[in-house]
C-alpha cells in the first residue's frame, strides 16, 4: 500500500481509502451489516488503513459500524475521515433534498454548518465512532445560509482543541476554496472524480496543485460502473438512486462497456481488474491524492485494496487516458 499526506497536515492516508457510505445503506440499496465489518478489517489487512465515513450514512450507522470494524486496532494505525453539515435532525439552514431514514419514514435533509451545529455534529461523530479525535473532518457540502468564515473558525477551534488533527471540506468549489482558507489551511476536498467525470481538471485540480491541497476523489468507479459489471438491462436494489442517474441510462451503459473493452487486454497483462486498473488510474492523475473504494464485502474489499499494487507505466497511462479522452469528448 502507498500512503500520501493530506495536504500540508499531519494527516497521511492509504491511496485506496475504504468508502464507508454504501454500508449505511443511504442511498445505495443497503448492506450487511456483518459483511460490512469484514470488509473494514480485510481491507485494513491489505494496507488499508484510511476510512472515509459521514453522520448521513444511514443517520449515523456508518460511523457505529466503522467503529466497530476497527475496536481492536490500535486507534494511531487507523485514520477516521468523517463529515458533519448535512442535518435531518433539525428544520433550519438550507433545505437539500427529502429522503428516508433507516425505518423507511420520510425525512427532511438540511445544510447546516452553523458555529454550534459543527461543534455538536463534531460531538456526536466522536461518540458513535468511539474516539477521542477525528483524523479529518469535512464539511459534507457548503451551507448558503451560515457564513464560509463562522464555520471554518469552528473547525479551526475544533483543531486547537485537539478534537480533529485536520479540516477538510468536500464539494467545494475553488471560490469556497478561496474564501474558506481567509481562516484555516484546509487539508483537502473531497469531489466526484472518475474517467467518466472529469470536470474538476478545469479549476480545482490547477489551485489543488499550486496550493498544496490534496483532492479526494469519490466514486471514482462511478458507483460500479466502471467495473465492467453493469450492463444494459441491469436491476438496481430498491431504493438505489443509480437507476435513473444520466450515467446508468442504458445507452451510456452500453458506450462505457465498449470502451471498457478496450482496456481489458492492459487489465489482463497486469493480472488486474478492470476496476483496479480505473483505480490505479485514477490515483496517478495530478491533484488526485487518494481515491474512495466501497465495498460490500470482505472479497471487494481486498480487490479494491490491491489496485494500490498494479503497476502502470508513462506509457501505458497515456494510452488509458487518450481512450479516456475520446469516451468524454465523443
Amino acid at each position: 500500500m502507498e500512503y500520501r499526506q493530506l495536504g500540508e497536515s499531519s494527516v497521511k492516508a492509504s491511496v485506496i481509502t475504504f468508502g464507508a457510505w454504501a454500508i449505511g445503506g443511504w442511498m445505495w440499496g443497503g448492506a450487511d451489516r456483518n459483511d460490512a465489518i469484514k470488509a473494514i478489517k480485510a481491507s485494513y489487512d491489505e494496507g488499508v488503513t484510511s476510512i472515509d465515513t459521514a453522520p448521513a450514512y444511514g443517520q449515523g450507522l456508518s460511523e457505529e459500524i466503522v467503529a466497530e470494524a476497527i475496536q481492536d486496532i490500535p486507534r494511531d494505525k487507523v485514520q477516521l475521515l468523517t463529515k458533519f453539515g448535512l442535518r435531518w435532525d433539525v428544520k433550519e439552514g438550507e433545505f437539500f433534498f427529502k429522503s428516508k431514514d433507516n425505518a423507511g419514514n420520510d425525512i427532511d435533509v438540511y445544510k447546516l454548518a452553523s458555529r454550534e451545529s459543527v461543534i455538536k455534529e463534531c460531538e456526536d461523530c466522536l461518540r458513535r465512532l468511539k474516539t477521542d479525535y477525528i483524523d479529518l473532518f469535512q464539511i459534507h457540502w457548503a451551507d448558503g445560509s451560515t457564513p464560509v468564515s463562522e464555520t471554518m473558525e469552528a473547525l479551526l477551534r475544533l483543531q486547537e482543541q485537539g478534537k480533529i488533527r485536520a479540516a477538510g471540506v468536500c464539494n467545494y468549489s475553488v471560490d469556497l476554496m478561496k474564501e474558506a482558507a481567509n481562516t484555516i489551511s484546509l487539508a483537502s476536498d473531497q469531489v466526484p472524480y472518475s474517467m467518466l467525470l472529469r470536470d474538476i481538471e478545469k479549476d480545482l485540480v490547477p489551485y489543488a496543485l499550486e496550493h498544496k491541497k490534496s483532492i479526494i476523489a469519490y466514486s471514482p468507479l462511478q458507483r460500479g460502473l466502471l467495473t465492467g459489471k453493469i450492463k444494459p438491462g441491469y436491476q438496481f436494489n430498491e431504493g438505489d438512486t443509480r437507476e435513473g442517474n444520466r450515467f446508468y441510462t442504458e445507452e451510456n451503459i452500453r458506450r462505457t462497456n465498449t470502451f471498457l473493452e478496450t482496456l481489458k487486454p492492459l487489465a489482463a497483462s497486469k493480472n488486474a481488474s478492470l476496476a483496479q486498473l480505473v483505480l490505479r488510474w485514477t490515483i496517478e492523475q495530478p491533484g488526485i491524492t487518494i481515491a474512495l473504494a466501497g465495498a460490500r464485502n470482505a472479497e471487494q474489499a481486498v480487490q479494491n485494496a490491491k489496485a494500490a499494487a498494479v503497476q502502470l507505466s508513462k506509457e501505458e497511462l497515456t494510452f488509458i487516458s487518450s481512450q479516456v479522452d475520446a469516451l468524454t469528448t465523443a
